[in-house]
């Protein structure tokens, strides 16, 4: 069975399933917000395959979340980094990983606490809000579709 792409959908959502949604993709970008770089090192964290991890990270690049770049000035090995697009994926790794601890773990048996490297304060849970600053549930939302230039 040929795998679907949702590369050139008319859903937001769908492309960023497309492009992040593979089996190990988000895990990946996990390692690279705590600083992995280097190919063994992924691996050496995830356990998975080279090949799998090879592919994860050959569609990551491809798609903007993250770049290669030599590890040192003239050295032939790379390394992996995040893009401005690949950072911008921060408030999904933290609701996804606040979402976690509060469905998937009681609280007594969470992993580690998410806190500000700064104060070490703990992360606030995030909120959906209106650009007035409203806080919005489900039932407050609604899709109002752009019309587009060739619409008229």
């Amino acid at each position: 069975m040929e795998k679907k792409s949702w590369a050139n959908a008319d859903c937001p959502i769908a492309r960023a399933v497309d492009l992040l949604g593979e089996w190990g993709s988000l895990l990946i970008v996990r390692e690279a917000f705590g600083g992995t770089t280097r190919f063994d090192a992924f691996q050496k964290r995830l356990g998975i395959s080279r090949n799998l991890l090879t592919t994860r990270l050959n569609k990551l690049v491809d798609g903007g979340v993250l770049k290669r770049r030599p590890i040192a000035t003239d050295a032939k090995r790379q390394e992996y980094v995040l893009t401005e697009m690949g950072e911008d994926l921060l408030t999904l790794v933290v609701a996804m990983r606040q979402w976690g601890d509060r469905w998937l773990f009681t609280p007594d048996t969470v992993p580690a606490d998410l806190i500000d490297g700064r104060d070490g304060a703990l992360v606030s849970p995030l909120e959906v809000r209106s650009a007035t600053g409203r806080p919005l549930t489900l039932a407050d939302i609604r899709l109002k579709r752009r019309r587009r230039s060739e619409d008229g």
